[in-house]
């Protein structure tokens, strides 16, 4: 479909419910030219791009009770909860290999969202121009502070893009997309309330103020992000998909019972929705998108 972006919000094992819609995406062979994602959601993108059906739910479900993959162990010796070096380097090159030349070849568009920790400013890189080191820019995009060491790639250092541009969907707009699908994680569109690390975060990241900085900033700007999408339902611009019901799973949940309940939602929500989805493209065609390949 042209001039039509797919926004995918990260937060962490949350990711789960994207990975079900995706899946059920995949499964119909529905596609869109331009996705963009930040942490979680550049996460599931991935795999839902190289075609490889049943991958996040393998990596996600299946592997999160290794201790190498989620566990204080990791942070006690690595300092930090997800297992980087497991999961962007083992996994996908030898546990559960990921298809690097099918998406390279694939013809959507893919961005991933990061921050600069020099500028606070959001970095957006696009698979065309880095399929080379897709895995490491993912891997930036998905190391949040006190979870994850910084990543330098390019000659800058790197942090999670949900500190920035949490749900990008005013970059899928500005670059030329007036609808947009907007995946999100959490049931309802709750504004986000202050809390009280910024001063910690302050301390350990002396080299880097801005990080601080933007993780004060990053509860207005996703209050403002989901203002935003309102806004842009009420124009009909959005088709808006989030859990249809409120499953107790955290950010770093690691129930494979509990996971496998908030992936099967999101299965579940995007076959429940397709026929709004196809009647808000405007399709008629048995619900396959035209750009679907």
């Amino acid at each position: 479909m042209e001039n039509c972006g797919l926004v995918l919000e990260g937060g962490g094992m949350k990711g789960l419910y994207t990975a079900g819609v995706l899946e059920y995406f995949l499964e119909k062979n529905i596609f869109f030219n331009y996705v963009i994602g930040v942490s979680a959601g550049a996460c599931m993108g991935a795999s839902y791009l190289s075609r490889q059906k049943g991958r996040n739910k393998k990596v996600n479900v299946e592997l999160v009770n290794d201790p190498r993959y989620l566990s204080w162990r990791n942070l006690l010796f690595k300092r930090e909860i997800f297992g980087m070096d497991f999961l962007f380097d083992e996994v996908p090159k030898h546990i559960v290999p990921f298809d690097f030349e099918r998406l390279r070849k694939t013809e959507e568009r893919f961005l991933i969202g990061t921050m600069d920790c020099h500028t606070g400013e959001a970095i957006y890189y696009n698979k065309d121009e880095h399929s080379t080191d897709i895995l490491k820019i993912i891997r930036a995009s998905s190391s949040l502070p006190f979870i994850a060491r910084p990543v330098e790639y390019n000659g800058r250092v790197l942090l999670d893009g949900g500190l920035v541009d949490p749900i990008p969907i005013r970059k899928a707009k500005e670059d030329g997309n007036q609808k947009n699908i907007v995946i999100m994680t959490k049931a309802t569109n709750q504004r986000l309330n202050k809390s009280n690390i910024s001063s910690l975060l302050k301390r350990l990241y002396k080299k880097y103020p801005v990080v601080a900085e933007s993780f004060e900033n990053r509860l207005d700007i996703y209050n403002d992000t989901l203002s935003f999408i309102e806004s842009e339902q009420e124009k009909e611009h959005v088709f808006l998909i989030q859990p249809s019901i409120d499953l107790p799973v955290s950010s770093f949940e690691r129930s494979q019972k509990r996971l496998l309940q908030l992936y099967e939602l999101g299965y579940h929500d995007a076959k429940t929705q397709l026929d709004s989805l196809v009647k808000w493209l405007e399709i008629n065609n048995d619900g396959v998108i035209p750009s679907a390949r």
